[in-house]
């Protein structure tokens, strides 16, 4: 009778009753991305030419990111397993859609506008239900994969790839197979498999050159190994946006301030090279300052993918994780000259629709894997 109380007594201490577990949300997670999407307002601001329209219109996306984050948060793991096949079947329907009567703009064609809901692009949505296909079908069986499971993954990650090329959206296509790919690598990779694979890119890039890659593409490479060669077309705006960054010093010339964007030299000031505003009118300690928030969201959804409970979970997580980096990684990269410019907006501060909402949701779901851990009774 007494062993049969002390393990009541266990059990019941081991049950979460703060608010926030009730409410499967992370509280530290939740302040990071406050404090990052509040500051993006800011530079936002700044970066759409002090129009209070566009920083109300975001605000009422993230608005609809965070409750979707609360949302996704709610949803046991067990259920992304149970659903992750039929959206990703739902997911390249959209994309096929997209092919055949996508809108297009600016050259491309990659959204969907469907009676009653607001225009989307269903690539966005990839990125977080290719990493979740990708664990699921891993996990299934034991890790690390053979060799066979191991490309049956990789089918599952090129397939929305090649789709998402099409339309075409060259640097979509790459953070969405980016997302797959590291659900791969977390799954248990040997050297011999790692290696392979990048002999076989290596071997391949010569004919993605030649074959898959447009000319736009092709002068994104080439004018970022010679911004100068055409400083007033192809290298503008590379050269505008380290201008900017530079200009900025130490400290920044002040909110408000930056000449760069104001006097309508820098491009895309407000989506895709906001980073270049910030640098300019907040200066190198802005950037550290965002870069260390960054670290701050960035390590502790590794804490939530290291404590993860099973397979699906741990590598989806750690994908979800890895891929928000390549997201830094990739937009800082293009707007100071050191990768090519693809397109990649800057997490919780470019301005945008339903990559913030498709962003949120990720880190719904890492709340969910946290919060709806099992507790372990005694």
């Amino acid at each position: 009778m007494m062993g049969r109380s002390t393990s009541m007594e266990s059990n019941s201490l081991q049950r979460p009753t703060s608010l926030w577990h009730r409410l499967h949300v992370d509280p530290l997670l939740l302040i990071l991305l406050l404090l990052v999407s509040g500051g993006g307002l800011i530079v936002l601001y700044s970066g759409a030419d002090a129009s209070i329209g566009m920083v109300e219109r975001q605000l009422m996306r993230l608005g609809v990111a965070f409750v979707a984050m609360f949302v996704f948060a709610q949803l046991d793991p067990s259920v992304y397993r149970r659903w992750t096949p039929w959206l990703y079947i739902l997911g390249l329907a959209g994309l096929v859609a997209v092919l055949l009567a996508g809108v297009g703009a600016k050259g491309a064609q990659r959204w969907l506008a469907l009676p009653g809901l607001p225009r989307f692009q269903p690539s966005e949505i990839m990125k977080l239900l290719v990493p979740m296909m990708a664990a699921w079908y891993l996990s299934r069986h034991y890790l690390p994969p053979r060799f066979v499971h191991v490309m049956i993954g990789v089918g599952l990650v090129l397939l929305p790839m090649v789709l998402i090329i099409q339309q075409p959206d060259l640097g979509t296509a790459l953070l969405v197979g980016a997302a797959g790919m590291f659900v791969v690598f977390f799954a248990g990779l040997s050297w011999k498999l790692i290696t392979g694979f990048f002999a076989l890119l290596a071997v391949a890039a010569p004919a993605m050159w030649f074959f898959v890659m447009r000319d736009y593409q092709k002068q994104r490479v080439l004018t970022l190994l010679d911004p100068q060669s055409d400083p007033l077309g192809a290298g503008w705006n590379i050269i505008q946006s380290t201008t900017a960054i530079g200009s900025g010093g130490w400290s920044g010339k002040g909110w408000l301030q930056g000449t760069q964007s104001h006097l309508e030299f820098l491009p895309e000031s407000h989506t895709d090279f906001i980073v270049a505003v910030l640098a300019e009118e907040f200066g190198f300690v802005g950037l550290l300052v965002l870069l260390a928030a960054y670290l701050l969201i960035i390590l502790r959804c590794l804490y939530i993918a290291v404590n993860a409970q099973d397979s699906f979970s741990r590598v989806l997580a750690g994908a979800l994780t890895m891929t928000f980096f390549v997201y830094i990684v990739v937009n800082i990269g293009m707007v100071s000259g050191l990768l090519p410019i693809v397109g990649v907006p800057l997490p919780l501060i470019s301005y945008g629709g339903t990559s913030i909402v498709t962003l949120m949701s990720a880190f719904g779901v890492l709340m969910a894997i946290h919060t709806h851990r099992r507790m372990i009774t005694a």
